[in-house]
């Protein structure tokens, strides 16, 4: 019986894997919870599976990539563990640089769940790959500085905060939700809970740094301090461009 629930499941995972809409999304998360809940003969057929995808050139590395390398690193099966180490040994997101900054910590930290450390990274990642674009040595962003961000680089920090958020977190994530409230700031806030009743939320303790938290709530950018860094970075051109991997 297992093992006809198993096939049945891969099978729907292996037919929804082209779909990329919210509820498809959705489904294939629950399934690969369940097939990895069969034990070693289900996290078998999901490392199998994860090595097929990954060979696709043509697809783009999504949060269903993401969770099934998150839970195969926590496999009981020593010979699991090995092989998705030694078959992703730097991750599953292809991380480029255009100034080779290491983004092997902002990863590690997404993929153990760690939000509040990722978050604080991620803004020391952005000023270090500011100053060595904009050959400044601030460490804090001007709107100014962010055209000059190269857009691999903040390519690769979205895909490592939507990758390893089950798709709920990242920069792109948060221009969406502002596009969706036709650019109204407020509106945003609202959306991603770093206001509440129109009062911006106190840093740590008012944010939520799980996967509880409304989409586009992280990483985080200072409001208080003004939207100019914020719509720059909205308005980069990564957005529009076609970024292979």
């Amino acid at each position: 019986m297992t093992l006809n629930i198993l096939g049945k499941d891969l099978a729907m995972l292996q037919e929804l894997s082209t779909k990329t809409d919210d509820s498809s999304i959705s489904k294939q998360l629950d399934l690969i919870n369940s097939i990895y809940a069969n034990g070693t003969n289900g996290q078998d057929k999901l490392l199998t599976l994860l090595i097929e995808r990954n060979q696709l050139a043509s697809r783009r590395v999504n949060c269903v990539d993401g969770l099934i390398f998150e839970l195969l690193l926590q496999s009981n099966n020593v010979n699991i563990k090995k092989d998705i180490n030694m078959n992703f040994k730097n991750g599953i997101v292809p991380l480029k640089s255009a100034y080779n900054i290491d983004y092997i910590p902002l990863q590690k930290l997404l993929v153990s769940k760690n939000f509040q450390a990722a978050d604080r990274i991620t803004q020391i990642k952005l000023c270090e790959l500011s100053r060595k674009a904009g050959n400044h040595e601030r460490d804090w962003l001007y709107f100014t500085d962010i055209l000059l961000l190269p857009a691999e680089d903040l390519y690769s920090i979205d895909q490592l905060w939507q990758v390893h958020s089950q798709g709920l977190f990242g920069l792109s994530i948060q221009r969406n939700i502002w596009l969706a409230q036709n650019s109204n700031w407020e509106k945003l806030w609202d959306k991603i809970g770093w206001k509440i009743n129109k009062v911006a939320c106190r840093y740590p303790c008012e944010f939520i740094w799980d996967l509880s938290a409304p989409a586009g709530h992280l990483p985080l950018f200072n409001q208080l301090r003004g939207v100019q860094v914020l719509a720059s970075l909205f308005l980069h051109p990564v957005w529009t461009q076609s970024l292979k991997e």
